[in-house]
């Protein structure tokens, strides 16, 4: 009798910024399929999502992934629900209004590697600095690049359990990397980003390294962690219309309230980062702009030579903000944009 191992991944209740959490349930004979991932508790009074005396949560699968670096295994995506099987509060995945999956979101998740020894990111010296920046984006070769075995190895891991990473590359400081991954449907977009951002822990956990996911874990003249939200709907994707975009980036900057109602879920000490330095808006300013890594929403280039068709940047979300919750605010803003009168008739 064959039997499978299910990691159930969830987020948990920690605050400001939650964490990854997983358990494994064996099962025998398993189809590999979601429809027969059944749903399971856990003690939410050990994750800070119940009290002691009622402490049941409930695990309502979403997606499904082969597990490569298991045997006879599989990584399950769940939200978490109270025991009434309403969403628990801290379910992000529940608060996205994406029903027909018309967003694309394509994330840019940037993250420190680093020495639990030194307290240190990878290629930074026991009590010393290495050289400034400049030398370490994109870089090869010992002096530059450090942990590309943990990054490497996180690549093939996610392209074996079918996840669309895009692309990986060094960072711009020393010790910090990006993956790129992409999906249509904002639910999904999230469930794959999580999946990463788990096999990325547990691949570094082999080599005795950890993940640092906060946004300025360096003072000084460091580049910070962000995790760029690139998205489109079939009006970005279609309209071939100038005026339709700059409305919807617009609609971004339409009142105080929008902009904290996004900052407020864009990560926990974004203040630290978002400075207007270092490739960055300050986090009291909006803008946005044609191929400008400094605006609050970058447009890209290759979207206005595509003859306005294409997508938008959100570079504000940090480096351990919710995908989840992102997606949720960035689709609220998009729908409630004033668009020109043509691109109202043609949406509608």
């Amino acid at each position: 009798m064959a039997k499978s191992k299910l990691e159930y991944i969830w987020l948990d209740g920690n605050h400001p910024t939650q964490s990854l959490r997983g358990k494994t349930k064996v099962l025998a004979d398993f189809s590999g399929s979601l429809e027969d991932c059944s749903m399971w508790a856990f003690d939410g009074s050990s994750t800070q999502q119940a009290p002691g005396g009622s402490s049941d949560c409930l695990l309502k699968p979403v997606a499904i992934f082969p597990d490569p670096g298991r045997l006879n295994a599989f990584l399950v995506m769940a939200e978490v629900l109270n025991a009434d099987g309403t969403a628990h509060e801290s379910n992000g995945r529940a608060t996205i209004e994406d029903d027909d999956n018309d967003f694309w979101f394509g994330f840019e998740q940037e993250y420190f590697l680093w020495d639990p020894d030194t307290d240190l990111p990878l290629g930074f010296p026991a009590g010393g600095f290495p050289g400034p920046q400049g030398p370490y984006y994109c870089s090869v070769g010992a002096a530059n690049s450090f942990g590309r075995e943990i990054v490497e190895e996180h690549l093939d891991l996610c392209l074996e359990a079918g996840l669309n990473i895009e692309g990986i590359n060094a960072e711009v400081a020393s010790g910090q990397w990006e993956f790129q991954s992409f999906a249509k449907g904002a639910g999904a977009a999230g469930d794959e980003t999580w999946i990463a951002r788990y096999l990325l822990e547990r691949t570094a956990e082999k080599y005795g390294a950890s993940v640092n996911w906060h946004c300025k874990p360096l003072e000084g003249d460091w580049n910070g962690s962000g995790m760029h939200a690139n998205f489109s709907n079939t009006t970005l994707r279609e309209c071939g219309d100038q005026a339709t975009f700059e409305a919807i980036c617009e609609a971004f900057g339409a009142s105080p309230e929008v902009i904290k109602a996004h900052i407020d879920v864009y990560g926990a000490s974004n203040h630290l980062r978002l400075t207007g330095l270092h490739e960055t808006q300050a986090i009291d300013k909006f803008s946005y702009a044609i191929s400008d890594r400094g605006a609050s929403i970058r447009i890209p280039i290759g979207t206005v030579n595509n003859g306005w068709k294409g997508y938008l940047e959100d570079r504000r979300p940090a480096s351990d903000a919710d995908p989840y919750k992102v997606a949720a605010a960035i689709i609220r803003t998009v729908k409630s944009a004033a668009l020109p009168a043509t691109q109202e008739a043609a949406a509608g």
